[in-house]
């Protein structure tokens, strides 16, 4: 006989971003950093701010704010990068801010698709209902739009093989 397994909780990274606080399932997080440069790609998409070197792999960096269409804010000392796994490669988003690991009943997870009916929320999976507080909760698969996606895997940016030839020392 084989024993059924219930999940009855979900962990969960709290964010910020402006007054609203947004949550990524745990299991796509990478890692959390801290502000870094961003080198800027010509040409990229708008919400792509660029790419950093994370030890070696290059990765890319999505502006949230610009992604939801929120207004710029300047950053400060409590900016983030989380990197997270969307399309089978690490992209760092940027956050003002990263408030909390929280473990929550499954239950309390409303669906967004009995929430919504438009289409320009493929990237929300559902709001978080907490006794003092709602929490937006995001599908980071969806963060990049496939095109988005095919464009930055095809500039082979998230490779860590580096092919860099020095000149030889005469």
């Amino acid at each position: 006989m084989e024993a059924k397994i219930t999940i009855v909780e979900k962990q969960l990274v709290v964010f910020n971003l402006g007054k609203e606080a947004y949550a990524v399932d745990i299991s796509m997080v990478r890692e959390i950093i801290q502000m870094q440069a961003i080198t800027q790609i010509p040409g990229m998409f708008h919400s792509v701010e660029g790419v950093i070197n994370l030890r070696g792999a290059v990765i890319p960096i999505v502006d949230l704010r610009k992604r939801f269409k929120l207004a710029r804010i300047e950053n400060d000392k409590n900016t983030r990068i989380v990197v997270v796994n969307c399309k089978e490669m690490d992209v760092g988003v940027i956050v003002d801010s990263v408030a909390e690991v929280l473990r929550i009943p499954i239950d309390s997870i409303e669906s967004a698709a009995n929430l919504f009916t438009t289409e320009h929320i493929e990237h929300l999976l559902g709001i978080v209902k907490l006794q003092n507080k709602l929490i937006i909760l995001l599908d980071m698969k969806q963060v990049l739009s496939s095109q988005e996606a095919a464009v930055i895997s095809s500039m082979d940016l998230t490779k860590t093989e580096k092919t860099s030839k020095e000149p030889a020392l005469v």
